[in-house]
């Protein structure tokens, strides 16, 4: 997660990414299980530590969080969503960062932006550190995801066999993603080697990759690079 010349959105693209909390979940929502997943983090040659969770918010909603830190700063990435069936719709977000000390006071500026998904009216928008054009209305459609969603929508639907082809709506914007598998290779988690499955997208000179592993909730492995160079790395120590 190459040293910038100014500050960069680190959590974008881990809330893909980003990111980011690809849990390999089955497709129904009373099914889906909670979890804490323990990472080890490397932010723009920064050492840190990352944590996944995902907890109950009643009224079949659920809370999915994201949050990395240390070498004085600390990135977070969470959004609450709706889960009928195999239908997942965001509700709402924040995306927040900040360095307190040292490098990483230059490098990571602080902001915080607070996401709404509002499905009665069919209209998302964003307050908070966030530019005038990028504040919305974005018009919504079934089936659209945000970062953080995307990521658990990402590994069930690569589990079922499915197109890994999304509509994202996040900061004031609509991108199509599509992911495609790029191989496997083995990984350690916990002293125990893994045969990952990898899956990617990539485009304008950025890259996500997620190692993928059969009976983990979480990913292996999250890889986010920018222009060929690692922007983000999280790999898994431990989940229960």
């Amino acid at each position: 997660m190459k040293t910038p010349t100014q500050p960069r959105r680190p959590l974008q693209a881990l809330a893909f990414a980003a990111a980011l909390g690809m849990a390999a979940l089955p497709a129904a929502a009373a099914e889906l299980e909670p979890f804490t997943a323990d990472y080890s983090a490397n932010y723009m040659g920064m050492q840190a530590d990352g944590r996944m969770t995902l907890a109950p918010a009643g009224s079949d909603r659920w809370k999915y969080s994201l949050e990395v830190s240390g070498a004085g700063a600390r990135l977070a990435q969470s959004t609450v969503f709706e889960a009928d069936g195999d239908h997942w719709r965001p509700l709402s977000g924040n995306d927040s960062q900040g360095g307190e000390s040292g490098l990483a006071a230059m490098l990571v500026k602080k902001r915080s932006v607070d996401a709404n998904y509002d499905w009665k009216s069919g209209r998302a928008t964003w307050s908070g550190d966030v530019k005038d054009d990028r504040r919305g209305p974005v018009k919504l459609q079934p089936g659209d995801v945000d970062g953080m969603l995307l990521n658990l929508v990402l590994v069930r639907d690569f589990n079922a066999g499915k197109d890994l082809s999304y509509r994202l709506v996040e900061d004031g914007r609509v991108r199509r993603r599509v992911f495609q598998p790029a191989g496997t290779e083995q990984v350690t988690v916990g002293g125990e080697s893994h045969n990952a499955t990898k899956v990617a997208w990539k485009d304008d000179g950025r890259s996500i990759t997620a190692w993928i592993v059969e009976g983990l909730p979480v990913p292996a492995r999250i890889l986010q690079q920018r222009d060929g160079r690692d922007h983000i790395d999280l790999r898994l120590k431990s989940v229960r």
